[in-house]
């Protein structure tokens, strides 16, 4: 049975990561900050046997350390970084540092933290991968409007260390993608979005099970089509 690790599996992108992968028979890690108020996956891991929810919050290093200490021999085919903030929409005068701290934390330092310490489970698989979940917003060839200083910012930082990361992973075989789920119907997306989650998740599950080694390092959409740095 292969395994999938999840952060920000309780809403979401996570949580149709976690169900979607559920159903095809894989064991889900599913992690998210607070499982007790996490209904709807709760409800899900009710219905599968192979889904475990994991208490992790990816600003804690000591938890991300502690659940790769619990783990330590344990093969994990694909980890998806998934847990992310927008940080507001603050404009010039009124930006808020802390909160663009914040963003950076949760957005770019989870995720190499996880990286870095889940090395070795991937490196077990006989194809492992790491996904990062970005934006298009964190591209540069495709900021026409400006604005939105620190989700733009904390996106573009994270798509720079995931290329990085993925010339490091290549060495043990691990392969690494950046996608941009789309604009999807989402508390975060909103209610205006273009696609619905079911359709961002699929697209990328199938980009997923074709991934060659090659690919490592691509920033693309949730239907494989390159996106612009």
């Amino acid at each position: 049975m292969q395994t999938v690790l999840i952060t920000g599996a309780n809403r979401g992108l996570g949580l149709e990561f976690s169900r979607q992968y559920a159903q095809a028979g894989w064991h889900v890690i599913a992690c998210c900050r607070n499982p007790e108020s996490a209904t709807a996956l709760a409800q899900l891991a009710g219905h599968s046997k192979h889904l475990r929810i994991v208490q992790l919050d990816v600003q804690n290093h000591q938890q991300i350390d502690a659940l790769a200490a619990e783990l330590k021999d344990v093969t994990i085919d694909i980890l998806i970084s998934n847990a992310g903030v927008y940080g507001e929409r603050y404009g010039l005068g009124a930006i808020d540092y802390q909160h663009w701290q914040t963003a950076m934390e949760v957005n770019v330092f989870g995720a190499l933290k996880l990286a870095e310490v889940f090395a070795g489970n991937l490196a077990l698989s006989e194809q492992g991968l790491f996904v990062a979940i970005s934006s298009l917003m964190g591209s540069m060839a495709d900021n026409s409007s400006g604005g939105s200083y620190i989700h733009r910012s904390s996106k573009a930082a994270l798509n720079a260390a995931m290329k990085s990361l993925s010339f490091d992973f290549r060495q043990q075989g691990t392969g690494v993608l950046i996608f941009h789920p789309g604009w999807v119907r989402t508390d975060m997306g909103g209610p205006h979005g273009l696609i619905d989650v079911d359709e961002s998740i699929a697209g990328m599950r199938r980009v997923m099970q074709k991934f060659e080694l090659s690919q490592t390092g691509s920033f693309i959409k949730y239907n494989g089509l390159p996106m612009p740095w």
